[in-house]
């Protein structure tokens, strides 16, 4: 493989962000020859996350940086030599020293497809020894990825297609590594944008955000702007002053709202006129640092109809205490009374924005219909994945030489389906997936209006199929170290999982209690490629049998 700088991809992971027993293995395969020895692994997860029926494909663009740019140091050989025995070859550190990844095969689901337990989201082939040693960092690149894009693509099946989402969980993220990852795959799996400006550098998430309160609180009230002047937004006409304006509106506004002058913080408004200036075209007002509707409500609509004279528009408020649907409604309705009174019907629309440790149960009341929320900033709820933490991907080694390799173990969830593999979607005449298939790569692929009789994971039985549309699952995206195809941008693959997750069964889509969407496995000869161990009962609810799958 030609050497290729790339900083995302260095960034990504480095060749020693590995288990060590990655390194003893490898010395293991070298001692014992077998380090050119053609291998294939599979990453899959076994379980669906969030006791849903569905995850999202994620983190390949990454997996794919850090292969093309995958070489190890003389300093990362050095350290390994300092940790493996004293009498290792040095042929072994300079093997380690050669390593790359052209020889390295890559199929996998593209970014943001639908996923489901059993299914290879990667399938890994080249040297043994090679592929061995990627297995932790990828690993650590899909897992998450794909956890926090799943959790990013539920909460935007709460919210519903109208409400803006924005991520927010920069500061609340496992360090800065997974602080980038969750931006990114936030927006993957469905958010608007997010306020990581890194994210917005780096990987093209549309970067979004309000102000603190430390900016309000920070203001006395006795600071004088250095130019309070401001030009109309047309460019036309005499500046205009804008403290002196805002004071004119604030006693109108007083008034309106039955206020006192006294009432309104002034420390607040001039945080508010500050903002204003530096921002006429995007000005927007923080309202419960002191009180809603005694302060931030009154100071705001003073600031914004100050403005809305000289032509600009406001284009938002964001609450983060209190029953924030309840005040999102009392807000607009001020918007709504204020806007009739001073004759500024652009005031009724102005954003709403909430924010305040919103998990999937706050985000349901905040997005049901009549809410006057237009915009929902998560944070904690979306990085963290609190109800999963982790989507429990392995990396299984399936064939060596061209031969099958199985796990059987004493847990029945972790025996591994030997062979190389082929998977593919079975879609109903409506366009919806009805099961996925695994089967050897060797076979001759399913074809539409043919009956299949295929043995659903966990069932006791086999059923019988005949799809309408047959998909091929698993794409070749890196061949002998060479990118076979461009990447889609990150904007294109959350497209493609928007488009995805459409095409899934509302049964299957559904958060609470979902129907188990069904993965198969297609018999050889009438009988299964491998002997099949139903899965205990306490491990899934009753699988429930697909559309158009009869026994």
């Amino acid at each position: 493989m030609a050497a290729e700088r790339d900083a995302e991809g260095e960034a990504a992971a480095r060749p020693l962000l590995t288990d060590f027993y990655q390194a003893t293995m490898a010395l293991g395969y070298w001692r014992a020859g077998r380090a050119q020895d053609p291998a294939e692994f599979e990453l899959f997860f076994r379980r669906c996350p969030f006791g849903g029926a569905f995850a999202l494909a994620a983190g390949l663009r990454d997996c794919l940086r850090f292969l093309r740019t995958f070489r190890l140091l003389d300093a990362d050989v050095q350290f390994l030599a300092s940790m493996l025995p004293p009498d290792t070859e040095p042929a072994f550190l300079a093997h380690l020293r050669a390593l790359d990844c052209s020889a390295v095969t890559v199929r996998a689901l593209p970014e943001g497809s639908l996923a489901f337990p059993g299914v290879p989201l990667l399938q890994v082939s080249g040297p043994l020894l090679l592929v061995q040693l990627l297995e932790t960092p990828l690993l650590c690149l899909v897992s998450y990825a794909s956890l926090v894009a799943t959790n990013a693509a539920r909460l935007r099946l709460i919210a519903g297609p109208n409400k803006r989402l924005l991520e927010l969980g920069l500061r609340r993220a496992q360090g800065p590594d997974g602080g980038l990852t969750a931006s990114t795959y936030c927006y993957l799996g469905g958010f608007d944008s997010s306020s990581n400006v890194l994210a917005g550098q780096l990987r093209g998430v549309p970067v979004a955000g309000t102000l603190a309160h430390s900016f309000i609180t920070s203001f006395s009230g006795s600071e004088v702007p250095p130019d309070p002047m401001l030009a109309p937004a047309s460019g036309k006409g005499p500046r205009v002053d804008l403290v002196a304006s805002v004071k004119l509106w604030l006693e109108r506004v007083c008034a309106h709202l039955g206020l006192g002058l006294q009432d309104p913080h002034r420390g607040e408004q001039a945080a508010f006129v500050a903002y204003a200036l530096a921002f006429p075209r995007a000005f927007q007002g923080l309202l419960d640092t002191y009180s809603v509707w005694r302060s931030g409500l009154p100071n705001f609509l003073a600031v914004a109809l100050a403005l809305g004279e000289m032509g600009y528009r406001a284009v938002g408020v964001r609450l983060d205490s209190g029953d924030l649907l309840q005040q999102a409604q009392e807000i607009r309705r001020a918007f709504q009374t204020t806007a009739a009174q001073f004759q500024a019907p652009w005031l009724e629309a102005v954003p709403i924005a909430v924010s305040n440790n919103i998990d999937e149960e706050e985000l349901a009341r905040l997005a049901q219909e009549g809410s006057e929320v237009n915009i929902i900033g998560i944070g904690t709820s979306v990085v963290t994945c609190p109800q999963q933490p982790s989507l429990g991907c392995v990396y299984k080694l399936v064939s060596v030489g061209g031969q099958p390799r199985m796990k059987l173990t004493e847990d029945p969830e972790k025996q591994t389906l030997p062979g190389s593999k082929a998977a593919f979607r079975l879609l109903g005449s409506d366009g919806s997936p009805l099961l996925d298939l695994l089967q050897l790569a060797e076979e001759p692929p399913p074809r539409a209006g043919q009956e299949l009789r295929v043995w659903p994971r966990g069932a006791q039985e086999p059923c019988t199929v005949r799809p309408a549309q047959v998909e091929p699952l698993l794409r070749l995206w890196l061949q002998q170290g060479k990118l076979c195809e461009p990447l889609p941008s990150l904007a294109e693959s959350r497209a493609f999982a928007q488009q995805s997750l459409s095409r899934l069964s509302p049964a299957h889509r559904r958060l609470q209690s979902p129907a188990m969407y069904q993965v198969g496995r297609r018999p050889v000869g009438g009988q299964l490629c491998v002997p099949y161990t139903p899965l205990p009962s306490a491990y899934q609810p009753p699988p429930l049998l697909p559309a158009g799958c009869t026994v």
